[in-house]
């Protein structure tokens, strides 16, 4: 059974080094991380949390969302799944899905075909005839945000109102009493709850909303460019994204009017993907600890195929202040509720 210590002695690392590299601790570089990691699935490591009683065939399915790179969303999260599984000696299989491709998988009898025990869904957005048959599916399955109300089926996620709420706080404190919000698609579960976190915001730090500052694109960079020009005519003085990627479309966007940030405009983003602290300047974001929802997940499927009916588990996000918001120009004193 490969160690932390077997681990550490073909890197040449530090045993604590590794140790925070598996746990994702902000005291280590990306670069290294991504390498104890990686390093860490190649020589089957698996944490010594847990005695497998069997070992059972699990499969992760994958609609629209990059995993295999350490700067895309997908990456801790499977990682996350995968250390945990190895504790249990689990069996992993990755089923990617084509979101442009129509879905032919009877989710059931796909499981039950390739005796799979249970099921790790995820994806930006997931099709609609694949989430209808988890209504009835007996097959313990964990959802990542979304929701089914089946006892068989587990969401997880992290508490993406509160995570917007506290991002219009940061901006609230410093000022900002025009704040805009670019939000991903209008239908998406996600979409809705961070667009309720924004406006709950507002309402709470008596910031006015303004529907002309409001804004639903996509979960992509490329969305920023029919909206950040409409923001600041509409004398947006901050904007608060959906994504980090929204973000750094929205960053782009503001380059290319020549526009600064955050001396003209700020701007806060939602992930803390890996892109977010090298961006220009560094992006303020909403942190989610993927890796812990990779370990979540596997938690829940483990509650759910012993019997245990748990609807929904969300995760505290973190906001992570960088050097894209400051005060707005010309600001006059903003006192808060309680200040």
């Amino acid at each position: 059974m490969t160690t932390i210590r077997d681990i550490a002695k073909k890197l040449n690392l530090s045993v604590s080094t590794v140790s925070k590299g598996l746990n994702g601790a902000s005291d280590v570089s990306e670069e290294t991380r991504r390498l104890v990691l990686d390093t860490a699935l190649k020589m089957g490591y698996a944490p010594r949390q847990a005695r497998a009683v069997e070992s059972l065939k699990i499969c992760v399915f994958i609609e629209n969302m990059g995993y295999e790179q350490i700067e895309q969303f997908g990456y801790d999260i499977i990682v996350g799944f995968k250390l945990a599984a190895a504790a249990k000696q689990w069996d992993v299989s990755i089923v990617p899905m084509a979101l442009n491709q129509e879905n032919s998988i009877q989710y059931e009898e796909y499981m039950r075909a390739n005796h799979y025990s249970a099921g790790f869904l995820l994806g930006f957005k997931l099709h609609d005839d694949f989430l209808s048959q988890l209504e009835k599916t007996t097959v313990p399955t964990v959802l990542l945000d979304n929701v089914i109300y089946n006892k068989n089926v587990a969401c997880l996620g992290v508490d993406n109102q509160q995570g917007i709420f506290r991002a219009v706080q940061h901006l609230a404190e410093l000022g900002h009493t025009s704040i805009a919000m670019l939000n991903g698609e209008p239908q998406s579960r996600v979409s809705s709850e961070r667009l309720n976190g924004f406006r709950l915001g507002m309402e709470h730090f008596g910031l006015p909303i303004r529907e002309e500052l409001i804004g639903h694109g996509d979960f992509t960079a490329d969305c920023a460019a029919r909206f950040v020009g409409r923001f600041v005519e509409a004398g947006a003085t901050a904007i608060v994204c959906a994504s980090d990627l929204i973000a750094h479309g929205v960053l782009r966007e503001l380059y290319r009017m020549g526009l600064r940030v955050p001396q003209d405009i700020s701007v806060v983003g939602f992930d803390d993907i890996p892109i977010a602290a090298y961006a220009t300047p560094p992006l303020t974001t909403v942190h989610q600890d993927r890796l812990a929802i990779g370990k979540n997940a596997c938690l829940l499927m483990e509650q759910i195929m012993q019997g245990n009916c748990i609807n929904r588990l969300l995760l505290i996000p973190e906001l992570v202040i960088r050097e894209s918001t400051g005060k707005p120009r010309n600001a006059s004193p903003h006192h808060l509720p309680g200040q």
